[in-house]
C-alpha cells in the first residue's frame, strides 16, 4: 500500500456505481476519473485502463465489489465505499492483496437513528394506516380505532451496539423506554443490560431494533426461533440489512400472529419486496431511506472523496475498516 503523491503524478480512479455531484466535482485535475455504474458496465473498461486504476469509489451498497471485480485492477491500493455497511466489498480479498477499504461511519449515525426511532413509532402507533384512514374520508363517520401498540409499555432490545445502536439507545432513554442489547461483546460505552444470547434477550423484551452489519456472520440471525421467543406482542424494526432477517420466517410470523408487527427499511432482495409484505396492514415499509437526506448523503459522498484524497496525498485514510488496518503512514 504505497500510495503516491498527487502533486507529482496523475491518479486514475474508478467511480463505481451511481455518480453524484460531489463525486464528479470533488477531485482536482490531478485525478483521472473513469465512471461505470454497474459490474456489467465494467466489461467495457479497456484492460489498459484497468491496469492504471489505483483507487475505487464504490458509490452504493448494491454495487458488488467482490473478488472478481477487484481482481481486474492489479495496481489497486484503496476502495472507498459509500455507507457504513461494507458487506458488498470483499474485504478479505482486499486485505490479502494489501488494499485498504474505507467506509463512511459517523456522518450518518444520527440520521439512521432518527429513522429507526421514527419507524418504531410509526409502526407501533399505526401512523401510515391512520393517514390512509383520514384520506379515505372515514374519519367523517367514525374515530380511528385505538392503536394496540405504544412505546409506553415496551422494553426494547437493540441487536447491535455500535455507533448507531448507541444513538438509538439515547433516543429511547429520552423517551423513557427501557433498553437492553445483544452483541458478541459487552460494550463499555453503555450501561444497558447485555445479553450474549439473542433468544434470551428476545424472551426478555417485546421489541427488537436490528442494527448490525450484513454479511455471512449475521445472515438470517433474526429467524423463526427468535421471532417465537419475542412473542405475540413482538415488534421488529430493521434498519440494518435485509439479509439479517429470515424474510420468509418474518412473513410467516406476521401472518400467524406469532409477532404483532414490523417496520422495515431494508429487504433481502432490494428493490424487490415480497407481495405478502406489501399487502400486510401490520407492517410499515420504507425504501431503504435510513441515511437518505440531502445533508447526510452529501456528507457521506464527501467522506468518500476525502478518504481517497488523503490516501493519495500520502496520508492515512480517515475511516479504514477493521479488516484492512493501515500501519506506518
Amino acid at each position: 500500500m504505497a500510495g503516491g503523491n498527487i502533486s507529482s503524478e496523475k491518479v486514475d480512479l474508478l467511480i463505481y456505481g451511481p455518480s453524484r455531484p460531489i463525486l464528479e466535482n470533488g477531485f482536482s485535475d490531478q485525478f483521472v476519473r473513469h465512471a461505470f455504474e454497474s459490474k456489467h458496465d465494467l466489461e467495457r473498461l479497456a484492460p489498459a485502463v484497468a491496469e492504471k486504476i489505483r483507487g475505487i469509489a464504490v458509490t452504493y451498497h448494491s454495487v458488488p465489489a467482490d473478488k472478481t471485480a477487484l481482481a481486474r485492477f492489479p495496481k489497486l491500493e484503496i476502495v472507498a465505499s459509500f455507507g457504513v455497511g461494507y458487506d458488498h466489498v470483499d474485504s478479505t480479498y482486499a486485505r490479502e492483496h494489501n488494499i485498504v477499504v474505507t467506509n463512511t461511519p459517523d456522518v450518518l449515525t444520527e440520521e439512521v437513528a432518527d429513522v429507526a426511532m421514527g419507524l418504531l413509532i410509526a409502526t407501533l402507533r399505526e401512523f401510515i394506516k391512520a393517514d390512509r384512514y383520514l384520506r379515505s374520508g372515514l374519519w367523517l363517520t367514525q374515530n380511528f380505532p385505538l392503536s394496540v401498540g405504544s412505546l409506553r409499555d415496551r422494553k426494547v432490545g437493540i441487536v447491535g451496539m455500535g455507533r448507531i445502536g448507541q444513538a438509538i439507545g439515547r433516543r429511547l432513554d429520552a423517551s423513557r423506554v427501557p433498553v437492553a442489547y445483544h452483541s458478541r461483546n459487552r460494550s463499555p460505552s453503555v450501561s444497558y443490560q447485555h445479553y450474549p444470547d439473542l433468544i434470551e434477550m428476545a424472551k426478555a423484551v417485546d421489541t427488537l431494533i436490528v442494527i448490525v452489519p450484513g454479511g455471512a456472520s449475521t445472515a438470517k440471525m433474526i429467524n423463526a426461533d427468535v421471532l417465537k421467543a419475542l412473542g405475540p406482542r413482538g415488534v421488529v424494526i430493521n434498519v440494518a440489512r435485509g439479509s439479517v432477517i429470515d424474510e420468509p420466517a418474518l412473513i410467516a410470523a406476521l401472518k400467524s400472529g406469532t409477532i404483532l408487527a414490523a417496520g422495515l427499511d431494508v429487504f433481502a432482495n432490494e428493490p424487490t419486496v415480497p407481495d405478502e409484505l406489501r399487502t400486510m396492514q401490520n407492517v410499515v415499509l420504507l425504501p431503504h431511506i435510513g441515511s437518505a437526506s440531502v445533508v447526510t448523503r452529501n456528507a457521506m459522498d464527501q467522506l468518500v472523496v476525502d478518504n481517497l484524497k488523503a490516501w493519495f496525498a500520502g496520508k492515512p485514510p480517515l475511516t479504514p475498516v477493521p479488516e484492512t488496518p493501515v500501519k506506518g503512514r
